[in-house]
């Protein structure tokens, strides 16, 4: 049965994807983007212009009901950022605004609600075993601290406003379109530039967007979803050197990494007041995803080889 959702973030680099595998089920989307005509084609869009969806309900197409949303929309990692309260900014967008999309959608009447958070909800890593859905939330910086908030407060709402909640967190996610770190490294991989990593062994979960979208689906749609929080990933983890080196061939580029000592790695980031991103590159952070596979039949329908071949021609035909 085709359904209309509502996609929050829907011209972002996780919306495209879910809203293709949408439209590909035969599913309707509206797509609430803060950009005219710049979803993916076919997508009917609602456009904002806050950050923090404060002018959702003015802007809200008269009439239009829907069955189900998916909320990707969010203040992300904000680089350099020099507020004298980050943390404030961070919930205006991920807790205020998610609260305002989920009552929208609930008037609009949808009966199940799809939250994107994120693993840093929990934790930065793994403390040496894979993070379950079960473990006691302890998150770090004001981004993971505002999702796990966000989390709550949608889980509140729901019971007292009869909103089913879905919580998905994704490590971090690759593929065609990807920016940031992933990006950055990508390009100094195809630059030839020798990279730190070579002893780097501990391992990182990741999700190629086209996983995560084909998961948010099922979790849009799958009765057996309802309440429930699901860790999503490739169902294999690399450390960073392989998936440098794994980048390298795709790219058809040599990989220079050199084996300078994880030792010397975080003393660099302590000298450099870079801690936090040589823990990002040195530290484990793996996700147990078995509760989503066991619950709804669900597992990851493209390789993490497959991810990470579609992410390096995407680079190399548009670098």
């Amino acid at each position: 049965m085709s359904l209309t959702v509502l996609v929050t973030g829907a011209n972002g680099f996780v919306g495209r994807a879910v809203s293709r595998a949408l439209q590909e089920r035969g599913d309707s989307v509206l797509g609430v983007v803060r950009r005219a005509q710049s979803a993916v084609p076919g997508v009917r869009e609602c456009m904002l212009e806050t950050n923090d969806f404060g002018d959702l309900q003015a802007r809200w197409p008269v009439g239009f009901r829907c069955d189900v949303a998916i909320h990707l929309a969010a203040r992300v990692h904000v680089m350099r950022d020099d507020s004298s309260d980050p943390l404030s900014l961070y919930r205006a967008t991920n807790v205020a605004g998610a609260l305002r999309c989920a009552e929208a959608a609930r008037v609009s009447g949808a009966r199940r609600f799809v939250f994107v958070s994120s693993i840093k909800a929990v934790a930065e890593s793994d403390a040496g075993s894979p993070l379950r859905e079960t473990d006691e939330p302890n998150p770090t910086d004001p981004y993971g601290i505002s999702k796990l908030q966000a989390e709550r407060a949608l889980v509140d709402y729901g019971r007292d406003a009869g909103l089913d909640i879905v919580i998905v967190r994704p490590p971090l996610v690759y593929g065609p379109g990807v920016r940031a770190n992933f990006l950055q490294l990508m390009s100094a991989i195809a630059k030839g530039i020798p990279l730190p990593l070579g002893s780097v062994t501990a391992r990182r979960s990741l999700v190629f967007v086209d996983n995560l979208a084909d998961a948010l689906v099922h979790c849009a749609t799958d009765p057996r979803a309802a309440g429930q929080t699901f860790n999503v990933t490739d169902g294999r983890d690399l450390s960073v050197s392989e998936l440098a080196r794994a980048l390298a061939t795709h790219l058809h580029a040599p990989a220079r990494l050199v084996p300078v000592p994880v030792g010397v790695l975080r003393l660099a980031g302590r000298v450099t007041g870079r801690s936090a991103a040589v823990d990002r590159l040195v530290g484990e952070l793996r996700l147990d995803s078995s509760h989503i596979c066991e619950r709804l039949g669900w597992y990851p329908p493209h390789t993490v080889e497959h991810g990470l071949l579609e992410t390096a021609a995407w680079y190399r035909a548009t670098h």
